[in-house]
């Protein structure tokens, strides 16, 4: 049966939480990971990136990769859709995103290209094969880099149907609103891919969706700003704006050093997961533990 990428695109636009990957003396822990998304399934998320940034990708092997795609969509079920994160190599991505299809994801985001030398039709070669290698299953590109124009977006959805979304991660609202506006409002689902803290001014240009790693700690923060944006409810936006400022601001500090190590950190203190990550994250030192209290009481605020 074709795939209703109209109904696909409907259900991208929420807030899409992106899991931490639990780690237990080195190793992915599965148990943990499921129970994580079962905690955020059952609080009202309804999309999750396995896989993602704050997933740490990049220190993954390509079976610890699957393994934590297969274990989404085993842990979720019929409650979510799954938009598993694909990237590095292009044969490795297209031949990660059949694995993710054969799983049962209904979705694949693609990372930003990990390479030094870009060029935009080079990028646009990259993703067009990637989604001509998977045409059941939306795709969602991941741009974190100005070298993407407006034009290379508008060409790939006129190329590739299946192309649904794109998870914007400049921090430039402006030049976000040129995108949409240049690219198609209307063609893709735009997300705010710098969470909670960039969701409410990429809204006013487009977005109608975001991503979120505070969904790790407390999936009603994310529903909620959610839920106010729609209903352009603007005292309740800056509320939680206000609430969630601390925490993202420790996440993004020094160029997103210790972003990951942040949440995983507020899971440890919440009794909810361990601390562990991988290099190049790092442990937070006491003074950042004591910082990640602190925002966890604000977050607890919003």
């Amino acid at each position: 049966m074709p795939t209703n990428f109209s109904a696909l695109a409907e259900k991208l636009a929420t807030a899409v939480a992106v899991p931490v990957t639990p780690f237990a003396h080195g190793s992915v822990d599965l148990d943990a990971h499921a129970a994580l998304l079962r905690r955020m399934v059952d609080g009202g998320i309804t999309v999750v990136t396995p896989n993602g940034n704050t997933g740490e990708f990049y220190t993954l092997t390509p079976d610890e990769r699957q393994a934590l795609v297969d274990n989404t969509v085993k842990a979720v079920g019929a409650d979510a859709d799954v938009l598993a994160g694909v990237g590095l190599d292009l044969p490795g991505a297209t031949e990660a995103a059949r694995q993710a299809r054969d799983a049962g994801a209904s979705m694949v985001m693609v990372h930003e290209l990990a390479h030094p030398f870009v060029s935009p039709q080079g990028w646009l070669g990259y993703l067009r094969t990637i989604a001509d290698a998977v045409p059941e299953l939306g795709v969602v590109l991941y741009v974190r880099s100005t070298r993407v124009g407006a034009e290379e977006l508008r060409r790939l959805g006129e190329l590739c149907p299946n192309v649904i979304g794109v998870k914007y991660a400049v921090p430039d609202p402006m030049r976000f609103a040129g995108m949409v506006q240049d690219a198609g409002a209307e063609r893709f689902v735009w997300l705010a891919g710098l969470a909670e803290m960039h969701a409410p001014s990429f809204w006013t240009w487009g977005a109608r969706g975001f991503t979120s790693g505070i969904a790790n700690v407390d999936p009603t923060v994310p529903l909620n700003l959610l839920n106010a944006l729609r209903a352009g409810d603007s005292p309740a936006v800056a509320a939680i704006w206000r609430g969630v400022r601390a925490f993202e601001e420790l996440r993004a500090a020094d160029g997103s050093a210790d972003n990951v190590a942040v949440v995983k950190e507020a899971l440890a203190q919440l009794n909810l997961g361990q601390r562990d990550v991988r290099p190049p994250s790092r442990l937070l030192p006491q003074a950042k533990r004591e910082e990640v209290a602190r925002a966890l009481e604000a977050l607890r605020s919003s």
